[in-house]
């Protein structure tokens, strides 16, 4: 692999070989790139069982508001008159690593990280948070309007040390620094989660589209649901 991920993202991965006692040395000499595994691979082998993983020193960043992102379907108001119905919405928001991979529910990785925050910070750590709820909402007509919603988030970096039973990619050991962006519990570092209902004018489409359909007489809500996806 002559373009290491790992190199190019600064984080140069050490190998170290175990000793007759168990004992840890360093290499002098780090292994030629051609003979480095990707922190994919050792994460895989960490999710496999194959390498004996620790995620090792962990350090929480500080909670941050994340970016907002469409849960609902869409409302288009087709009438004449701003009109109010109750919209559901549902979210689940789930982890990453640095590579920008999903370290999903339930798998080893999620697991050893959270056994590595509840160790060193006395709470759970979650890779993936799910809600629903219904808001009302009011979109004005020839507007179309949805739900969308911000989660709070927060990384959790350290460094992951695999063990081989026998030596691969010529070695017992390997360490890899990750960082981990995953749903953090609201109200961490004082940072809520956020809802907000959005909307936009109709397209000439979507107008002509309205045009078309037929509503019972004598009602002001003319809603037409566009379902997400």
């Amino acid at each position: 692999m002559a373009n290491n991920p790992m190199m190019r993202c600064g984080g140069r991965v050490l190998a170290l070989s175990a000793a007759a006692l168990g004992m840890v040395a360093a290499m002098a000499v780090p292994a030629s790139a051609d003979d480095q595994p990707t922190r994919a691979q050792l994460t895989a082998d960490c999710d496999s069982g194959e390498g004996k993983c620790t995620f090792n020193d962990p350090k929480l960043g500080q909670a941050y508001l994340g970016g907002f992102h469409r849960v609902s379907d869409s409302l288009y108001n087709c009438s004449t008159s701003p009109a109010t119905q109750s919209m559901t919405w549902s979210d689940t928001v789930g982890a990453t690593d640095s590579a920008g991979v999903s370290v999903t529910a339930g798998g080893k990785i999620a697991g050893i990280i959270d056994l590595s925050v509840t160790a060193t910070y006395s709470h759970t750590w979650s890779s993936t948070h799910s809600e629903t709820s219904s808001v009302n909402m009011t979109v004005k007509p020839g507007e179309v309007g949805w739900i969308s919603r911000a989660q709070v988030m927060q990384t959790v970096s350290g460094t992951w040390q695999t063990h081989y039973d026998d030596r691969k990619w010529g070695h017992y050991f390997w360490f890899v620094p990750d960082v981990v962006t995953g749903p953090a519990p609201n109200g961490t570092d004082g940072r809520s989660n956020a809802v907000v209902v959005k909307s936009r004018k109709m397209s000439a489409e979507e107008k002509r589209s309205c045009s078309g359909r037929s509503f019972r007489s004598g009602k002001s809500k003319a809603f037409v649901v566009h379902v997400q996806g």
